[in-house]
């Protein structure tokens, strides 16, 4: 099986996570953190500003991380040596602590060990807009060993975001692989399946679905993390063999 890949998002499909009380838990302790440099409330705005501001950037030179930066920089005024050694303190020394009422799906691990079984080659496609230590961070709360996974899209060298179809055309890339041979498995209908649009397959994970109503993608299969382990492990469906 090692002409196949799978991709899985992270928050929200293999990761338990209230997606919208996390952020504001974040803001609010990364606000505080950074109150001697910034006040919170700019702080917070610019942040959202800036990383709307990345996932819609089609700069195929420029990594999320130097597209975050420049916007936020000139918004905030202030330098990189004046914000950036503290933000880079926060997600060593904080970030961590956020992991409070989060908890690894029970069925997370046994996918990945079961695609791992079959040979499938593994890759974690969530959205790059935090610095890499955030995401091997929240893999770590999902019960997840960085090492089982060929590839982890991160903020410092991906290119692009979710739903840009780009984001997923790199990873093939990356990996050496064609869309036609690569699973996108996801709960964002528009983030996750948006993958379709570029030739992946795709499963919808139910457990904590994202769907804002438009645009809307194709789906090959969908279920539960439960009913996604159940297909995979039965070579059924779009994991099937045929």
């Amino acid at each position: 099986m090692a002409d196949k890949a799978i991709f899985f998002d992270l928050d929200g499909t293999l990761l338990t996570i209230d997606t919208e009380a996390f952020l504001h838990r974040y803001m609010k302790r990364l606000g505080d953190y950074a109150a001697h440099i910034i006040e919170p409330e700019l702080l917070v705005k610019t942040l959202w500003t800036a990383t709307k501001h990345t996932m819609a950037d089609e700069d195929s030179t420029k990594t999320n991380e130097q597209v975050f930066q420049e916007h936020f920089l000139s918004m905030a005024n202030l330098s990189h040596e004046a914000i950036w050694p503290t933000f880079d303190k926060f997600y060593t020394e904080e970030f961590s602590l956020l992991k409070e009422g989060i908890e690894p799906h029970p069925y997370a691990l046994k996918v990945v060990e079961e695609a791992k079984k079959q040979g499938y080659k593994l890759v974690v496609a969530t959205n790059p807009v935090f610095p890499g230590v955030a995401i091997q961070e929240r893999m770590k709360w999902a019960g997840l060993n960085e090492g089982d996974f060929l590839h982890v899209t991160i903020f410092e060298s991906a290119h692009y975001c979710k739903p840009n179809p780009r984001y997923f055309t790199e990873i093939c890339e990356y990996i050496g692989m064609q869309p036609d041979q690569c699973i996108m498995i996801g709960n964002d209908m528009q983030q996750d399946m948006v993958a379709s649009e570029v030739g992946l397959k795709t499963f919808l994970v139910l457990d904590y679905k994202i769907d804002r109503g438009v645009p809307q993608h194709r789906v090959d299969a969908s279920g539960t993390l439960k009913e996604l382990h159940d297909q995979l492990s039965g070579k059924t469906g779009i994991f099937s063999r045929g």
